[in-house]
């Protein structure tokens, strides 16, 4: 009876997040798209380049610049939240029409913020949050990172009849992205008492650090105990199915991997059996962001939420996904 409640809770929550997508795309604000952006100069703060979704992001936005003839100030952080206060205050001196800021790390940011309202300056936040007053900035284009944690479990606790024991890839400490993914994850494992993360440890995003964190694990942990890794982004469950292979071990059947971006190389990581889920996080935030702008200074309201929203990736379409998304 245990066992059938057990799936029962799964397949109850698996639909609940998935009907959350369905929902949640309609709620993405439409705006006229066009060439309202001619002539204007955005300053573009970005985090760095520490992901392959990081470097995707990156193109995307610039490209989407250069299609609507926006000059666009392109500022790469490199993950330091000092070059970000620095390039923002450059942006200011420039006078620019708008700033596009993808930060580092969530809290540290009043103070910058508080000088770009002073100069007049409308900011969108990007991709990761800020801990600041809402009426600080114009309105934030992101994901909900608590929403991917939530489904990641989901499919996890589905795969394995919520019985799993779990290693946790972490993402850069302090970032909301980090944060809001393990609190989504963890609020759904906490539904099934067989399901506990047993080591957490932070791989910062980064691929080769994610194989290294990895490799120290399997070396303190019996990898027979460990029933799945679940690593906050792509690149660092990359790094972590090279680990498990070069331990001798099976990734995608021995242990199980979960992320979150659906990369290119995660699919073909699914085609080759060595991951077996990827939740999206779409790297298509500029056009919002630029469409925000445009509206503000066209005068009309701007909502201070403006979701983008992605489903989770299995290995059935991991052949496809992989030859759309590599072009």
């Amino acid at each position: 009876m245990g066992v059938l409640m057990d799936h029962r809770n799964v397949r109850i929550v698996f639909f609940v997040l998935c009907l959350g997508v369905i929902v949640a795309s309609t709620l993405i604000p439409a705006y006229a798209q066009g060439d309202e952006g001619q002539g204007l100069t955005i300053g573009f703060s970005q985090v760095g380049s520490e992901s392959d979704w990081r470097t995707a992001f990156t193109a995307i936005t610039l490209a989407e610049a250069e299609q609507r003839g926006i000059n666009l100030l392109f500022s790469n952080a490199e993950n330091s939240q000092e070059a970000q206060f620095e390039a923002i205050r450059s942006f200011i001196e420039q006078q620019v029409d708008a700033i596009i800021l993808a930060p580092v790390i969530e809290t540290g940011w009043i103070q910058i913020l508080q000088e770009v309202q002073a100069a007049g300056i409308p900011i969108v936040i990007i991709d990761r949050n800020v801990t600041a007053d809402e009426s600080l900035y114009l309105a934030r284009v992101s994901s909900d990172f608590v929403f991917e944690g939530r489904l990641a479990a989901a499919w996890l606790a589905q795969e394995t009849s919520g019985k799993c024991k779990i290693v946790e890839l972490e993402g850069t400490v302090g970032s909301s992205a980090a944060r809001d993914r393990q609190i989504g994850f963890n609020e759904v494992i906490a539904l099934f008492p067989d399901m506990q993360i047993i080591i957490s440890q932070t791989g910062d995003f980064r691929r080769a650090l994610g194989k290294e964190v990895m490799e120290g694990i399997l070396h303190t942990e019996n990898p027979a105990e460990i029933c799945a890794v679940w690593a906050h982004n792509d690149d660092m469950a990359i790094g972590a199915i090279e680990a498990i292979k070069e331990a001798g071990l099976d990734p995608g059947q021995d242990i199980l991997i979960v992320s979150v971006d659906a990369i290119p190389d995660i699919f073909k990581a699914m085609m080759e059996e060595d991951a077996n889920a990827s939740v999206e996080l779409s790297p298509y935030m500029a056009g919002p962001a630029f469409d925000a702008i445009e509206t503000y200074l066209n005068g009309e309201m701007v909502p201070k939420w403006i979701p983008v929203t992605g489903g989770i990736y299995l290995p059935d379409t991991a052949a496809e996904e992989y030859a759309r998304r590599s072009q």
